[in-house]
């Protein structure tokens, strides 16, 4: 009996590589961490209308003619927001002159606390180039809904307030408004720099 469990053992192997091979193959074009998705085609975006930091209307055509580097997030949060944000800014500053053909866009997922005044005083913190968006709930959630975000109010323990989780990527989209390319959280400032460079 132990010679026959010990001669299906190559063939055990065998399997297990085969499934390997068909896992990595199927996930081969997801999200790694602080890597480029930039295969196939991805339908997502589209034309919004929201309210900027100094409470004037802006469209999503107001970018035509630039890239965007779009990010959403909010102003409480304690950690991944301010910090790829920070990557952002950069990224961008090391870029010279290019900079000026890309417009970092900061659109909450908060709303009811990141009003214009707060988010004008949020973005300062990261430059004069970045635009802050706020909007009602419903124009959020659409916005939200058209780049596949998620984000979720989930209340802090002891009665003190609450946070959001929310999914965290960075969309750079083109001049016509298309998706080039999408990052994760964990891009380094000099990766960011190098796809940037690469891509505009």
């Amino acid at each position: 009996m132990f010679k026959t469990k010990e001669a299906l053992i190559p063939y055990l192997l065998l399997v297990a590589a085969i499934a390997g091979g068909l896992i990595w193959h199927e996930t081969e074009n997801v999200p790694r961490l602080g890597k480029t998705v930039s295969q196939g085609k991805v339908d997502l975006g589209g034309p919004f209308t929201l309210t900027g930091q100094d409470g004037q209307k802006v469209s999503s055509t107001d970018f035509r003619g630039k890239y965007q580097l779009i990010y959403f997030g909010y102003s409480f949060c304690p950690d991944v927001c301010p910090t790829t944000l920070g990557v952002i800014a950069q990224a961008l500053d090391k870029m010279g002159v290019e900079q000026k053909r890309i417009v970092p866009v900061f659109i909450t997922i908060d709303p009811a606390r990141d009003t214009p005044a707060v988010l004008k005083k949020y973005m300062s913190a990261f430059g004069e180039r970045f635009v802050g968006l706020t909007g009602t709930v419903d124009e959020i959630a659409a916005v939200e809904k058209k780049y596949r975000v998620y984000a979720k109010k989930t209340p802090l323990p002891e009665g003190e307030g609450y946070g959001m989780d929310h999914s965290s990527v960075i969309y750079l989209m083109a001049p016509d408004g298309r998706l080039v390319s999408f990052y994760d959280e964990l891009i380094s400032p000099d990766d960011l720099l190098k796809e940037l460079k690469a891509k505009i």
